[in-house]
């Protein structure tokens, strides 16, 4: 223990007081002062401690209820009603061909569908198995595709591999509770003069989507005569499989037959489950020919056992049950399903009643293809009128019925989310590549589906519509499905909800309008007030979505959200979301970039609001103000000429002075090359970006001509239509080029990997919409309407002779065609917006 100092007093010592003496009085006051502050700051710091975390948590809810957004749905009121694809609610359109990803098949309206289809593939072949069931681009069929189909009733298909042609027809019959029977129609022949005609096995299917049961009922040891099964949606039903024949009168024909009954975890899997089922231990044995050993399904044992480290999959499984008949053309072969609540039958649905109601569909179809597009008064030949017909059958037959949960991501998520389940009825863009829906793809193909047939646009408008979250976003691709997913790489699953898509929507219920408005006593017009009354609340939550999110630096400028940010590897980074993906924008994206395409898809939507609202009798005022604003002349030229280009153009933080080159790697001395990076094309910017207009004369440069936002007397037509019929700019003998070929990256790849996709070659949904503009401003009264017209004239007959031709040449209709010969390039089939074809035909805009 420490020693006490003593202390030191000099003079006086103070006398110590009392104890029952008083401390003076500012001794108190000075105490209480003290005690006062005290208490003052330690009741901040509680109230700062307090207020601090109410603010955490309040940030904490506020993170975890936007974080929610992306994947609440709607409140409004869904446009469509929960039992609307029922059997009993729409029992024509329940059943029908709504799988578009596989070459012949068909389900049901519904989530958890009975689905049936059909495999097939070629005996004794040089390649060892050669299966085909989903459209592969990589199996080089010849050509496939529905030559007829009422996207209601019938379909017939014609698939070309390579000596072999499949007809593959259906016709639908209404009965009973469940949407009816149908019956199949294989027809196989050889095209080829080789002596031995070719042998091949046809696999039908069905599989239970994770609810309902099916029985085989197999005779002769190993022939599946028939199934019978139970779903919720269907009840009792039987699919049979008749015997194949040489043709409809003759008798049954020698075949083989071998079936397979399993289970699988999901539908995605089918074809794997059917290659890994089968061997070669089977003989075919015809009455006269020689006795081969042929490829049949036999047992399935799953390749994953407990022993291995791969997690199982944890969905509950299917049956599934497949027939094969191995059989050598030609012969015909029908599958007939029978619904069991189809009591009153008068007869099967087979053999001559079979070609009966074919033929009797196919009249109609004929007389309502003519009444509709009236190609023959036109003056087409009938091989133009029966691409036209294959041209809108495609489409048709490329409606899909997918159901699933879309994968979405927030700024405020850390992880994606999965989306509500919901449904989705939409024609696809190509059954081989992208056989999903896709937004901005939608609005195009209703253009011409909304001719034939307004309710299914007005269907598939409302299923779109009614996967709109509560901020009013609609994921743009739509990957609905493990069937749906198995097809889609990984990077592209993500949907993100600052990502818009071009509204092209508004397009198909501008025609809807347009048609109400024309013919208002139509009956098929009849429905579409109380539709559009269903859907506008949601319509303007979209609007305003596109209209806060997607807004520009200056007022009544926008600027696409969701441009690729890694720099460094794109020449030009892409902007997906415009639809138009790596069209050249600024070279270094920002926040200061204005849109034009975006200003004019802004400009229309909100003109078709205005549209709807005085139609609906509501509030139309804001939307004509906006309609006003946006199409405003000026302003468009104020925010978007380029007095350099003479064009209308985007603007932003840009340089030309762009290159992709080989990035140097070092490798120190004496090290071995191979353990280094592999050097990848980088881009190298040679002169510094800056706010300036991009300059990139093409697609985009059109836009204000080709939504009509132009006024008929606008100097800018001159210019416009001068570009176009400039074959050193825009013009081919085989449509309007997506980029000018004097532009720095006409035809320049966009990485090392990325071969040039909206940099020149021929689209036909924009040039549908050049066409389309060059008909209205030729029926304008203004001084370029001579012009208009002769460019229409002009433009419309090269469009139609060079798809058509590439169709004959080469069996498909393509995604696009090459600038410089015309060819056709990318997907095929590709019968989504490029079968608008047909309304250029019809002159139907």
């Amino acid at each position: 223990m420490g020693r006490q100092r003593k202390r030191v007093v000099t003079g006086e010592a103070a006398p110590l007081p009392r104890k029952d003496e008083k401390p003076p009085a500012f001794h108190r006051k000075e105490k209480k002062k003290k005690v006062d502050i005290g208490k003052v700051f330690i009741n901040i710091s509680i109230g700062l401690c307090i207020f601090s975390l109410i603010w955490f948590f309040y940030a904490l809810y506020m993170r975890s209820s936007l974080a929610k957004r992306v994947a609440t749905l709607h409140p409004s009121p869904p446009v469509l009603d929960a039992n609307c694809s029922s059997a009993k609610v729409s029992p024509e359109r329940f059943w029908g061909s709504y799988r578009p990803q596989v070459y012949f098949g068909m389900k049901t309206r519904s989530p958890r569908s009975i689905v049936t289809g059909m495999m097939w593939m070629r005996q004794f072949s040089d390649t060892d198995v050669n299966l085909r069931h989903t459209c592969e681009q990589g199996d080089g069929l010849q050509g496939y595709g529905w030559m007829m189909h009422d996207g209601l009733t019938f379909g017939v298909q014609e698939i070309l591999d390579n000596d072999i042609t499949l007809t593959t027809e259906f016709v639908k019959k209404m009965g009973g509770g469940h949407g009816g029977d149908w019956t199949w129609r294989i027809t196989a022949k050889q095209q080829s003069s080789a002596p031995q005609a070719p042998v091949i096995s046809l696999m039908f299917y069905a599989a239970a989507d994770t609810q309902g049961s099916l029985e085989a009922h197999v005779e002769d040891r190993n022939r599946l005569a028939s199934i019978t099964g139970f779903s919720e949606e269907l009840g009792n039903f039987k699919i049979t499989f008749r015997k194949p024949v040489t043709g409809e009168l003759s008798s049954a024909k020698y075949a083989s037959y071998n079936y397979l009954q399993t289970v699988s975890p999901g539908l995605e899997k089918l074809t794997d489950i059917v290659k890994q089922s089968l061997n070669r231990r089977f003989v075919y044995s015809p009455p006269s020919g020689e006795k081969r050993h042929y490829i049949a399904i036999d047992t399935y044992k799953p390749p994953h056992h407990q022993n291995q480290q791969k997690p199982a999959d944890t969905r509950k499984e299917i049956d599934f049950v497949v027939h094969q008949v191995t059989v050598q053309t030609p012969f015909q072969i029908e599958v007939l399903f029978e619904s069991g609540s189809f009591h009153s039958r008068p007869n099967q649905l087979v053999g001559s009643i079979m070609t009966q109601e074919l033929e009797k569909r196919k009249a109609e179809f004929d007389s309502k293809f003519e009444k509709t597009f009236g190609l023959e008064s036109k003056g087409f030949s009938q091989a133009h009128i029966k691409f036209a017909k294959a041209a809108l059958s495609n489409m048709l037959g490329g409606m899909g019925y997918f159901y699933g949960q879309s994968v979405v991501q927030s700024v405020y998520n850390e992880y994606p989310l999965l989306y509500p389940e919901g449904a989705l009825f939409t024609a696809v863009p190509s059954r081989s590549f992208f056989p999903r829906g896709f937004l901005w793809d939608e609005g195009f193909h209703q253009l011409l589906l909304s001719k034939w047939d307004p309710q299914v646009t007005r269907e598939a408008i409302a299923h779109w519509i009614d996967l709109m979250n509560m901020e009013g976003w609609i994921p743009r691709e739509q990957i609905l499905g493990d069937e749906a997913r198995s097809k889609v790489p990984a990077e592209f699953v993500v949907q993100r909800n600052e990502n818009a898509n071009p509204p092209t929507l508004f397009l198909a219920l501008q025609e809807l309008i347009e048609q109400l408005s024309s013919n208002p006593e139509k009956a098929a017009s009849q429905p579409t007030l109380p539709f559009l009354r269903r859907l506008f609340p949601r319509l303007k939550t979209w609007f305003e979505w596109y209209n806060t999110t997607q807004t520009g630096p200056l007022p009544n400028s926008y600027r696409w959200r969701g441009r690729d940010k890694d720099t460094n590897l794109f020449l030009n980074p892409k902007t997906l979301t415009s639809g138009l993906d790596d069209y050249p924008r600024a070279s270094h994206p920002s926040a200061d970039e204005r849109h034009v395409d975006l200003h004019c898809w802004m400009a229309l939507s909100s003109g078709i609001m205005a549209s709807i609202a005085r139609l609906l009798g509501e509030p139309h005022q804001d939307y004509e103000l906006s309609h006003q604003v946006l199409s405003d002349n000026n302003l468009l030229n104020e925010l978007h000429w380029s007095d350099q280009l003479h064009a209308f153009s985007d603007y932003g933080n840009h340089t030309q002075a762009v290159s992709l080159q080989q990035e140097k790697v070092y490798v120190p001395p004496g090290q071995p090359r191979h353990q280094f990076p592999v050097a990848r094309l980088v881009r190298s910017v040679r002169r510094a970006p800056k706010l300036q207009y991009v300059n990139a004369l093409g697609y985009v440069s059109l836009f204000p001509f080709l939504l009509h936002i132009l006024t008929a007397d606008s100097p800018k037509l001159e210019h416009i239509f001068s570009d176009m019929r400039d074959s050193n700019k825009l013009w081919t003998p085989y449509g309007l080029r997506s980029i000018s070929k004097a532009d720095p990256l006409y035809m320049k790849r966009n990485t090392e990997h990325d071969a040039p996709y909206w940099r020149g070659p021929i689209w036909i949904n924009i040039n549908y919409l050049a066409v389309r503009a060059l008909h209205h401003y030729s029926n304008i009264e203004g001084p370029y309407q001579e012009k208009a017209a002769a460019l229409y004239k002009e433009l419309r007959t090269n469009l139609i002779n060079n798809v058509y031709r590439q169709y004959v040449e080469t069996g498909y209709i393509w995604e696009q065609y090459n600038d410089s010969t015309g060819r056709g390039q990318g997907s095929h089939p590709f019968t989504g917006w490029s079968s608008l074809t047909v309304l250029m035909m019809a002159e139907q805009y």
